[in-house]
């Protein structure tokens, strides 16, 4: 099963683009000889909605969620970190039962999209980016091969998708903006990846962060806004990718308190020099170590 997002801006070989009236012939039941092979061959990048749908229906905290049920991984080269769905040895979902998906009504954007792929593109020519589709055919799905036409927007829509793309389109857009300015970018800093782990990810340790006394000393947010933050979980989502706007791009999206800069500049710039003398010391003492052997 392919990754639910693949975004370029412009140049490279692409898939056949589908847009939603296009017509795909598929159809998936269990009387069907393949039936949950897909499964058993499981590749599935998670959006941060998926994981809250799957953090509230397996009723444990975000980082046993992370440590439990998904592995992370590098989305690309110099770029920000991803999270899939654990599989077996043998690259079985490990959510796949004896009668089939154990977490159907909450399964993953990309089940849901199975066995079609979501492309954003922005085309560099107008910046302005767009949905299209692609159609996957993969030799063990026998889904094709069914009796059944039917247009994208139908396909679509019988999967339920609406509700997962409303709650994606934030985050896709915050991909799709750091995918396109393309590799000379290079890597962020390791605490923005971090950042971003935990705005997107993790979500239990991303609002113990956002309601912490410091968070609260560098950034004016309303009170209304931490009540949400303390008790909603899509709100939280919805506040990381605003978050993270600010971190990956320098937009003002959440407004700083005075000198809240300048504080953590300073700050940083007192944890390095700290470092840098334990170092000192450190290899001093290694230094010391070596006269007194010989």
């Amino acid at each position: 099963m392919s990754d639910q997002v693949a975004t370029h801006a412009d140049g490279g070989s692409q898939p056949e683009l589908l847009d939603l009236h296009a017509r795909m012939n598929f159809r998936c039941h269990r009387a069907i000889a393949c039936f949950n092979a897909c499964c058993k061959r499981a590749d599935v990048m998670l959006t941060p909605y998926d994981l809250l749908r799957l953090k509230a229906r397996i009723g444990k905290p975000s980082d046993e969620l992370l440590r439990r049920h998904t592995v992370p991984f590098q989305m690309e080269r110099d770029g920000l970190p991803g999270v899939k769905l654990r599989t077996d040895d043998a690259g079985v979902c490990t959510f796949l039962g004896a009668n089939g998906c154990r977490i159907y009504s909450d399964r993953p954007t990309v089940c849901r999209y199975y066995p079609l792929g979501q492309l954003s593109i922005l085309p560099a020519a107008t910046g302005i980016g767009r949905t299209c589709y692609s159609l996957q055919l993969e030799e063990h799905c026998k889904g094709h091969r069914e009796a059944r036409t039917q247009s994208v927007e139908q396909y679509l829509r019988s999967q339920e998708t609406a509700g997962y793309d409303e709650m994606n389109q934030g985050w896709l857009q915050l991909m799709l903006r750091r995918r396109s300015m393309g590799p000379a970018l290079g890597r962020p800093p390791t605490v923005t990846l971090q950042l971003y782990f935990m705005a997107c990810f993790d979500s239990d340790r991303f609002r113990r962060f956002v309601l912490s006394d410091n968070f609260r000393d560098s950034y004016l947010v309303e009170e209304s806004t931490y009540l949400a933050l303390a008790e909603d979980d899509i709100s939280l989502m919805l506040f990381g990718v605003r978050f993270m706007r600010q971190v990956l791009f320098g937009e003002r999206t959440i407004e700083e308190r005075e000198g809240a800069w300048e504080r953590r500049v300073e700050g940083r710039r007192a944890v390095w020099k700290a470092r840098r003398e334990a170092e000192i010391v450190r290899r001093q003492r290694e230094e010391d170590e070596k006269y007194r052997d010989c």
